[in-house]
């Protein structure tokens, strides 16, 4: 008898856990970020740790955007097929099995081919997991929570983050510091980041709830899956005022798509070539743990304020906040500190106004999905958003080795203005992502 009230209040409060947005929000953004980082930050890290060019690490890891680009074309299906939780959970089987691959390959001849393929498989299986799993948050809760956990869901992705670029940076950094050669060091490193996400599927496997609402979409037995999915397809790009969606979309993040490429390269060139010299625990420090504290804290703010006054009042304030610490750049290239702490104050302060104003950028792409089809209508929205980060990005290694790092910042700035122009023309729902009272 005991025994059986024992399982019974186990069995309340397991099912009680895993019903609260508090059980599985955070992990999932955890499990969002954590290959996103590799794909785009970390992989930057470590072709530049093992000697490849500038020029090449950008035009050839931008390519790893393509799959967040063209995710579009597949996210009907994970609409029409299966629920949103059986995707989370294959697809994070694949990113765990891509970073093992990772790892196996970092020590051999060709090292740079394979990797970059098994980043592309690890890249793929991510987008459609973003996918699914941004779907999954938008049926599991209303529209204010959507708002009230938008800081959440960005705190817990720059968790990931700071964890992977920041922590897995500096771990590869310490074993190449502890003797190491550097494709051991970073293999081992891509090795424990495999592990990790194995043990995130294994959570999810049993903590995920399973909303009503998580569903193959209906679809007219009649009509053909490629019919259906031009009609869901067609639906996002006959939406009112598209064009100015698709501008915001694009050239929202037009300057900090080139900047975020160089970051890592500048902070660890030599000073003879214009960077500043610094190891790859220092970045593993700046640019992964103290910038990314600060992106999480600008992101957890900028939620939070959308959730209180709504994203028309912010917005304005928000794309100030997104461009104008682009400026610590120019100054970093120009005075060429030599002061760590000064470096890691300036990095943070560009890093917590991107995480403010992205707040912006995310709301804006939850509401130009409402609808009956938001999973895939969101699933454009970030794909849009992808290629306007992939093109600008390729040439940025190259703009950056023709410029030097001083008039390439520069650059970067000029290139902020069509961020402004966008958002004067983006039309907002005043009432929008705020605060609703709660009935009875």
């Amino acid at each position: 008898m005991l025994r059986e009230k024992i399982r019974e209040k186990i069995k309340y409060f397991y099912q009680k856990y895993r019903n609260s947005p508090s059980s599985w929000v955070p992990s999932l953004y955890v499990a969002e970020g954590i290959p996103y980082a590799m794909a785009m930050t970390v992989s930057v890290v470590l072709y530049k740790r093992l000697g490849i060019s500038n020029t090449d690490i950008a035009f050839y890891t931008s390519w790893l955007y393509l799959p967040w680009v063209i995710k579009p074309l597949w996210s009907p299906f994970v609409d029409l097929f299966m629920t949103k939780r059986y995707w989370i959970l294959l697809t994070q089987l694949l990113i765990g099995a891509s970073l093992a691959c990772i790892a196996l390959t970092i020590p051999a001849a060709r090292f740079f081919q394979y990797t970059l393929a098994f980043f592309w498989l690890m890249a793929f299986g991510s987008a459609t997991h973003d996918t699914a799993a941004d779907g999954f948050y938008m049926l599991g809760l209303p529209e204010d929570l959507q708002a009230a956990f938008v800081g959440v869901r960005t705190i817990f992705y720059r968790i990931a983050m700071i964890a992977t670029q920041g922590g897995l940076v500096f771990f590869a950094g310490y074993l190449e510091k502890s003797g190491h050669g550097i494709p051991t060091a970073w293999s081992i490193a891509f090795f424990v980041a495999a592990a990790a996400f194995a043990a995130l599927f294994l959570y999810h496997l049993f903590i995920l709830p399973y909303p009503a609402a998580d569903h193959p979409a209906k679809r007219d037995p009649s009509t053909s899956v490629a019919r259906e999915f031009l009609h869901i397809f067609g639906l996002f790009f006959r939406k009112k005022n598209i064009i100015a969606i698709l501008a915001f979309l694009l050239f929202y993040r037009l300057a900090e798509s080139q900047l975020f490429k160089m970051i890592a390269p500048f902070l660890l060139d030599a000073r003879s070539v214009g960077g500043l010299g610094l190891t790859t625990q220092d970045v593993g420090i700046i640019y992964g743990t103290v910038g990314l504290v600060a992106l999480l804290l600008g992101g957890l703010l900028g939620g939070y304020a959308i959730y209180r006054r709504g994203l028309k009042f912010w917005i304005w304030i928000m794309v100030c906040a997104m461009h104008l610490p682009d400026l610590v750049f120019v100054y970093l290239s120009h005075a060429m500190p030599q002061n760590f702490y000064l470096i890691s104050l300036a990095v943070a302060v560009e890093q917590f106004g991107y995480g403010f104003g992205f707040s912006a950028y995310t709301m804006f792409m939850i509401m130009v999905s409402e609808g009956e089809y938001k999973t895939v209508h969101y699933a454009i929205s970030t794909g849009i958003m992808a290629l306007g980060m992939m093109v600008p990005a390729m040439a940025s290694g190259w703009l950056q080795e023709l410029m030097g790092y001083q008039n390439f910042f520069l650059w970067v700035i000029a290139a902020t203005i069509p961020g402004f122009i966008v958002v004067a023309l983006a039309k907002i729902d005043p009432d929008f992502g705020k605060k609703r009272p709660r009935r009875g």
